[in-house]
């Protein structure tokens, strides 16, 4: 323990008091909450990119990125996003938007609950977690890839990982009581 250091101005006792008693972050829960606050800034950004996109023609934006990014313009999949890109009009833009910033403040409000350890952000993470895991589970078995492997790994070790904390800090004690 640091030698106290004498001051010529006074510190208040709160103050001090709080740098004495100053506890470690979960380094899982710091992990699980950037990864949150990573996904949301990504979703954020999706929403942007709806919004920037009304009162514009968004085939023919994709249609000048697929030569630009040198894709096959026969390619079955660049054929699949520019037809579903005609579904896309200002009303459904505004939605994408709407949805991603809503889905974007949820994550935002996981990270910032993990971040300070409350309850409350564990069991919203946990909630949310294990809500997209069959969804998560549906999409691995109509097509299997890196990512989604990856993706469905971090969030089961998310899920195992808060539950342990979970269980351990707001159940097991009280349980012994």
């Amino acid at each position: 323990m640091p030698f106290p250091v004498e001051s010529k101005y006074p510190v208040p006792a709160a103050l001090a008091q709080s740098s004495r008693t100053r506890r470690h972050h979960d380094i899982g829960l710091l992990l699980i909450a950037a990864y949150k606050f990573l996904g949301a800034l990504v979703i954020a950004l999706v929403g942007f990119g709806a919004l920037h996109l009304i009162g514009k023609d968004v085939g023919d934006i994709l249609s000048s990125l697929v030569i630009n990014l040198r894709f096959n313009p026969e390619s079955r999949f660049v054929n699949f996003i520019l037809d579903k890109a005609e579904l896309l009009n200002d009303p459904m833009l505004r939605r994408i938007g709407l949805a991603a910033f809503c889905y974007a403040g949820l994550g935002i409000l996981e990270a910032i609950g993990l971040y300070l350890e409350k309850i409350w952000g564990e069991y919203l993470t946990l909630i949310i977690t294990a809500s997209f895991l069959p969804w998560e589970i549906r999409e691995l078995l109509h097509r299997v890839t890196e990512i989604r492997i990856a993706l469905f790994a971090i969030n089961v070790a998310v899920l195992v990982y808060l539950v342990g904390i979970v269980y351990h800090r707001h159940w097991k004690p009280s349980r012994t009581r």
